[in-house]
């Protein structure tokens, strides 16, 4: 991956940039994705997908008629924020409300279920389905902690031909559920992918053999295998999907759509070669293949890899499934030609000049503000320095971005801070601005927990008369239970809240003791930074880490240390909110 010179930072928005420009007949770009380019008739519920990017043709791909009414785009294998999911849910809503599908991922849930939050509080009907096709992150008895990947092509397709078809919101929720509860995945990885602007892969696997189970993001494998020719692997993908038959289905009754998905490496004539095996396989059983996709359905950047889907039909289900589609990577049928093509876009008024003002001088900052922007930028050089070990970490049993999310989440919470001091803003609003741009701009769970903790701490400070010690305490212990409340973690899960936790706990002993603010701090920050030291020690229980528990001992847990490293950061130097240690390092 990376074959030209990129800026990480800017790689995903100038691939959906690039994309719109290339499928103009299908798609327009608006803020946090893009939407279909045909008319949405009124009353129609909207359905959108979306995630990370780094996944085509999931999930711009896959917006238009038929298919999904928008998608939203997170960065690079990060979940799009809850403000995107928001932007592309008002665009495309039409009276009858939406439904929210993407993969089983914790980031995801996370900025979903806040958008759908927010989107609720407009008065519009949200509902959210996550897929969960993938049985090797999760036992048959607990579907709903597997994660999504190739199969959600099924549940875009029926929830969409649905919607298409003019349904009430309850039975596009109701057939897009059904889809998904018939629907099993697994995959094999024969090498790792690169994300843009790195020079080595996220994992490697072995020569000869091969990585069983492995993740959408570039997650390293459940197991390993050797290395098998197309006959054997079919047969050890088959056997494996065929046992997770849904309990409705007659042993003897079996219709499926047969999707074979290469993960962006695996060549065509590769993919053709292993389906044949697959036929033959599905022959030898007596099982039906209805319906069959055999191509790059849901890829994961440069992997070479391939996974196969069983969706198994009933009659319902397979009307919607072989119902017309037209988007720029999945067509199907005939639509109405009158739908099709570009619509002419309205005829923009010029806007009347106005008499020119001169442009106002900002006042200067306060002290408070210039200790707030001072904060934030030792957090981001901090950072900065830590990006390469954080993604590092992350590899191990993640996707390797924690450490560019968290970069790009400190640099658009630092540009908002800045333009919050700008305006005159005070702590607490400088904080809850902060928090929406790191929320936007980081994404992932990472991004979503920043976002809620520093929006959180802000509404502390914000409801403050005046802001001494005791409320600079009780504002990250806001920030804390907005962590606890957000991830649903508890101490000992081996996430953020390993660190953040002993930080709190500390600071408010230390004040109750007699200490100043700034040893407080200091003494707060040693002990985050112990704390997520000690992660290593445990097993994670929350997140993607979660099923490859055994393969994170021994290392700590990227979330706690990047935690830890920033508020060793932000509370070097401190000299509390009526003083700057150095204001000409402020901004």
């Amino acid at each position: 991956m990376g074959y030209l010179p990129t800026d990480p930072a800017n790689f995903a928005s100038e691939a959906i940039d690039g994309f719109a420009a290339a499928y103009p007949r299908h798609v327009r770009r608006i803020d946090g994705g893009v939407m279909r380019l045909a008319p949405i008739p009124s009353g129609q519920v909207g359905v959108v997908v979306g995630g990370g990017s780094g996944h085509y043709p999931a999930f711009a791909g896959l917006v238009g008629r038929g298919l999904a009414a928008g998608a939203v785009c997170g960065n690079i294998f990060a979940s799009p924020s809850a403000g995107q999911v928001v932007r592309v849910g008002s665009a495309v809503e039409r009276g009858a409300g939406l439904l929210l599908t993407f993969g089983n991922y914790a980031g995801d849930v996370l900025h979903f279920t806040l958008g759908a939050e927010r989107l609720r509080r407009q008065g519009i009907d949200v509902r959210i389905v996550t897929v969960t096709d993938d049985i090797a992150s999760g036992p048959i008895d607990q579907q709903e902690l597997r994660r999504g990947i190739a199969g959600g092509l099924a549940v875009y397709k029926v929830a969409g031909a649905a919607a298409e078809a003019g349904l009430p919101l309850d039975e596009v929720e109701r057939l897009a559920r059904k889809a998904n509860g018939r629907t099993r995945t697994l995959g094999v990885a024969f090498s790792g992918c690169t994300l843009p602007g790195a020079d080595q892969p996220l994992f490697e696997v072995p020569s000869g053999r091969m990585a069983i189970g492995m993740g959408l993001h570039g997650e390293p494998g459940l197991s390993e295998g050797p290395l098998t020719e197309a006959s054997t692997l079919a047969a050890l993908l088959v056997e494996r999907l065929l046992a997770e038959r849904p309990a409705d289905v007659p042993e003897d009754q079996q219709r499926l759509v047969v999707l074979l998905n290469g993960l962006g490496c695996f060549k065509y004539e590769e993919l053709f070669v292993l389906f044949g095996a697959v036929n033959r396989e599905l022959q030898g059983k007596g099982v039906v293949m209805a319906d069959c996709e055999c191509g790059e359905l849901v890829t994961s950047l440069d992997m070479a890899g391939v996974s196969l889907s069983f969706f198994w039909l009933d009659g319902e289900l397979e009307g919607f499934w072989n119902a017309a589609a037209d988007s720029a990577a999945y067509r199907r049928g005939q639509l109405a030609a009158e739908s099709d093509g570009p619509q002419p876009r309205p005829t923009q008024r010029p806007e009347p000049e106005l008499p020119s003002e001169p442009p106002t001088q900002p006042a200067p900052l306060t002290p408070v503000q210039q200790e707030l922007l001072a904060r934030f930028k030792a957090v981001e050089e901090e950072l900065q320095e830590r990006v390469e070990e954080l993604g590092e970490l992350d590899a191990v049993a993640g996707d390797g971005d924690h450490g560019l999310g968290m970069l790009r989440g400190i640099r658009g919470a630092r540009e908002s801070a800045i333009g919050a001091c700008g305006r005159g803003c005070g702590p607490g609003e400088v904080l809850m601005e902060a928090g929406e741009a790191w929320s936007n701009h980081g994404g992932g769970t990472s991004g979503a927990l920043w976002g809620g903790a520093l929006l959180a701490a802000g509404q502390s400070l914000a409801e403050a008369r005046e802001i001494g010690p005791n409320d600079v305490a009780a504002a990250f212990g806001a920030a804390l239970q907005a962590v606890i409340d957000l991830g649903q973690a508890a101490p000992g899960d081996k996430t953020m809240l390993d660190a953040l936790q002993p930080f709190c706990l500390r600071i408010r002993a230390d004040l109750e003791a007699g200490l100043d603010l700034a040893q407080a701090l200091q003494n707060a920050a040693n002990t985050s930074l112990a704390a997520a030291t000690a992660t290593a020690d445990l097993l994670p229980q929350r997140g993607r880490a979660r099923p490859h528990g055994q393969r994170s001992l021994g290392h700590p847990d990227p979330g706690a240390m990047s935690m830890a490293y920033c508020l060793l950061a932000a509370s070097a130097g401190y000299v509390g909110l009526h003083g700057v240690a150095d204001p000409a390092q402020a901004s």
